[in-house]
């Protein structure tokens, strides 16, 4: 009876094992710019990505509220420990907590209603690299792109250091913040979406700007596309 019920115990964890990777999402994160990135995710940590390098994430299925973006112009010591001009996410090269701004941000959560993935890639943390956010399997094939030159024509009033920011970021007003809940788009969310379309531009952005996946769908994330 005691191996009977060793074996039950066996076979539910292989069970487990089968379904957890079978649900679980990979995310190959690329880097194509002419120079290295910090590549961030929560979850996921954090890895230094010279040009042409890729790092590969595995991502539980139910995850939410999870985000890629690269971080530019870092410095890190063997401890880890140091800072990026942007996207730096607390001084460690292993994020566990959401970049500062500017950052370009692809998002996502997993498994969700009707057990589809819902992602998008927003702006509304300002931006600081072109970035492709694809899926990769599924049969799932569109997902949104930016790669307008938008720190080249970003206004002089959003300029950031290897950025530019959203106006939430420099105004911190309602009208730019949606801090109520009740905003609609304004002229600086209309510079970003007509470079970006794809893009969240402002925090209602919802329409145009999320797309869905049948849950397990695998997914690209190219930094300077």
């Amino acid at each position: 009876m005691k191996s009977f019920n060793s074996l039950i115990i066996s076979i539910s964890l292989i069970i487990a094992l089968f379904a957890t990777s079978t649900n679980a999402s990979t995310f190959d994160i690329q880097n194509n710019c002419p120079f290295t990135v910090w590549a961030a995710a929560v979850p996921g940590g954090g890895q230094q990505l010279n040009q042409g390098q890729t790092w590969t994430i595995n991502v539980a299925a139910g995850t939410a509220g999870a985000r890629i973006w690269a971080r530019t112009n870092c410095n890190f010591d063997g401890s880890g420990r140091g800072s990026c001009q942007t996207g730096d996410c607390g001084g460690v090269l292993q994020c566990t907590a959401y970049g500062a701004p500017p950052n370009t941000l692809a998002e996502y959560a997993l498994n969700q209603f009707n057990n589809l993935d819902f992602f998008d890639m927003s702006l509304v943390d300002g931006f600081n690299v072109p970035m492709d956010f694809s899926p990769t399997s599924n049969g799932c094939t569109r997902g949104p792109r930016c790669t307008a030159d938008i720190n080249g024509q970003c206004p002089n009033e959003l300029r950031a250091p290897g950025g530019c920011n959203n106006p939430c970021t420099v105004f911190k007003t309602d009208q730019y913040c949606c801090n109520s809940g009740s905003c609609g788009p304004t002229g600086y969310s209309m510079f970003f979406k007509n470079l970006c379309p794809d893009a969240y531009s402002y925090p209602k952005d919802d329409n145009s700007s999320t797309f869905t996946c049948p849950g397990g769908t695998n997914y690209r994330v190219v930094f300077c596309p």
